[in-house]
């Protein structure tokens, strides 16, 4: 399917002009609403829009003057006529989705435009399998933008992944039509030390004129922070306190504050608008990442907004840190995010600014939702063998490849083990004392296995260690080739024979998440694609998820989305302590450290 650009203002400008003057009718009025400007935070009742060529011509008291017999008149019945929502930071893979779902999925909740990284499937496919994101993204009705991907491996020297994404990459990535910026800058060890490989992609992204997007996950704010901000990046998302957020905006940064399905980080940094005082116009919501269950049954951006809302932030910053505010970061304030004449119309009705009822939703002029329900089309890209392929483990897995070996004789150890922080990216490193049957170390008491099975290359890897805080009871596994970034498979357990029946039915399926108790399959979501996504519907994979959700809380886990903690445990720049296919990694410092306390 071929893609048609969205015309430039260049391209229809006259058009504009001429309806705006009363010389030529428009195509669409929509009249008598009460227009939020988000650029003075004003609410004006009585307002009209014009729309031609899918942008705005005129917005005023009264534009009866552009109407002709061809126009389409929609009465607004006084309601808040504000802009489409943008998403300024997001992975559209960890929705389980294709870029056509995931609009498909969003496009009621009236989000209109996405700022997306595809570093999920770069670690998986390379520069191919980021085109393939990018090309599907330019087929939606809805402004979808792609940061070109900037750490695979995000963290060199402690991951294998799939495929490696190089500064020439980034280069020639640049040039594509629909590349917005570089994706978020993950290895900031790298860039606060001057890595060649890291300054040379920020290089290539700012000769682009683009957005550097940022990642610093330490909350070291001293001369490493200050490197790292000298360093290029434009914004940060996470924070996940209000010091962090103030730190940011002080040396030039935007804060992006997200709500995913598992990350709460708005309400405790928002108290920098809300509390402090500081100017909220540096201010940014997303999501960052949101399951397909959130986005059926929760919402996307008006769910960040309400959120936003019910910590305190008066209803109209909420709306600018999720409209205008997005738009000028990305150098975009002249083309989304206002209801002003030039921009692309995208449009959302809604009877209250608090509770957020989206009502109707046009995108560049086209109605495309209506009271909950997607009226457009989404089209698919034809995904090739070579996307639905990608789960290699190189033999079927038994439970002997789960078997952790302790040290000779010992008949206890002391194991450093990764804890899990509810509702948080980070985790903690914990120390447990385990013990040791038939010269095997077993879990205890809430400390149970997690194993990496490699699934790129078929070496047959597996690597063990320990978690703690899913607090699984009984004979159990949950297996998921989603595991951020490298994502190979993550395997979590109580019993090494259902982690292996769980790790070979992925393989099985080509991709996907699992669990089993007992020799039985309880949940089963499969993403064929990349072994991240499925091309269903979001509404039949978000069915799929919630068994998944219900079968995690059977076996023991009322974490909430606790699935997000699990695909994040091999996130190997998040600190504190996580597993890749070299072994644990201390985010700490960067190292590598044994499984056993003593050990070499």
């Amino acid at each position: 399917m071929t893609h048609i650009p969205f015309p430039s203002w260049p391209d229809v400008a006259p058009r504009l002009i001429a309806v705006a003057a009363g010389r030529d009718p428009t195509d669409l009025v929509i009249r008598g609403g009460t227009w939020v400007n988000v650029h003075t935070r004003e609410t004006l009742p009585g307002h009209d829009i014009a729309i031609a060529e899918g942008r705005i011509a005129y917005v005023g008291p009264d534009a009866s003057y552009c109407i002709g017999p061809e126009t389409q008149v929609v009465d607004a019945n006084g309601r808040y006529m504000i802009p489409g929502l943008c998403d300024a930071h997001m992975h559209i893979e960890s929705g389980m989705l294709t870029p056509a779902e995931f609009a498909r999925a969003i496009i009621p909740h009236g989000t209109t435009s996405i700022f997306t990284d595809p570093h999920e499937i770069a670690n998986v496919l390379g520069l191919p399998g980021v085109r393939m994101m990018h090309d599907e993204a330019l087929l939606q009705p809805i402004n979808i933008f792609t940061q070109m991907p900037s750490c695979a491996p995000s963290a060199p020297g402690l991951e294998t992944t799939g495929y490696e994404i190089s500064a020439e990459d980034v280069a020639e990535a640049m040039a594509w039509p629909g590349i917005i910026g570089l994706g978020e800058m993950m290895n900031f060890p790298g860039v606060a030390n001057a890595d060649p490989k890291m300054l040379a992609e920020i290089a290539a992204t700012q000769r682009a004129g683009k957005t550097v997007g940022g990642h610093y996950a330490s909350p070291d704010l001293g001369p490493d922070f200050a490197a790292y901000v000298a360093g290029g990046p434009a914004d940060d998302h996470e924070g996940t306190c209000e010091a962090d957020a103030i730190a940011r905006v002080r040396q030039g940064m935007r804060s992006m504050m997200r709500l995913g399905s598992a990350w709460y980080d708005v309400e405790s940094q928002i108290t920098a608008v809300t509390e402090k005082g500081l100017d909220p116009r540096n201010f940014i919501l997303c999501t960052d990442d949101c399951h397909s269950g959130t986005l059926v049954n929760e919402g996307h951006m008006n769910r960040v907004v309400r959120h936003a809302i019910a910590c305190g932030c008066d209803p109209l910053i909420a709306l600018q840190m999720a409209t205008i505010n997005t738009a000028t970061h990305f150098g975009l304030e002249r083309e989304l995010g206002s209801l002003t004449p030039g921009r692309r119309a995208d449009v959302i009705l809604t009877s209250d600014l608090t509770t957020l009822p989206i009502e109707q939703v046009w995108a560049r002029g086209q109605l495309i939702a209506e009271n909950g329900e997607c009226l457009v089309d989404c089209p698919h890209f034809d995904w090739p063998d070579s996307a639905r392929n990608t789960v290699h483990m190189g033999h079927t897995l038994t439970d002997q490849d789960f078997e952790i070996k302790a040290p000779d004789g010992a008949n206890s150890v002391r194991a450093n083990v990764i804890g899990v922080v509810e509702n948080q990216a980070p985790t903690k490193a914990l120390k447990a004392d385990l013990p040791v049957v038939d010269g095997l170390v077993e879990g205890q008491g809430g400390t149970c296995q997690i194993a990496l099975v490699e699934r790129h290359r078929a070496t047959g890897g597996v690597t063990n260690a320990f978690v703690s805080g899913f607090n699984y009871t009984g004979k159990m596994a949950m297996a998921s080739t989603v595991a951020h970034d490298s994502h190979h498979m993550i395997v979590v357990g109580t019993d090494r024979a259902q982690m292996a029946l769980a790790a070979n039915r992925l393989a099985e399926v080509g991709g996907g998440i699992t669990i089993f108790r007992d020799g039985q399959e309880l949940a089963l979501v499969e993403l064929p694609i990349a072994g991240l996504m499925s091309d269903d519907p979001a509404t039949a994979v978000a069915a799929k998820a919630q068994k998944m959700v219900e079968a995690m809380e059977a076996c023991g886990c009322t974490l909430n989305n606790a699935y997000m903690q699990h695909s994040l445990l091999a996130l190997v720049v998040i600190p504190e302590l996580r597993i890749s296919d070299l072994g644990l990694v201390d985010v700490r410092t960067f190292e590598m450290i044994p499984l056993f306390e003593g050990a070499e």
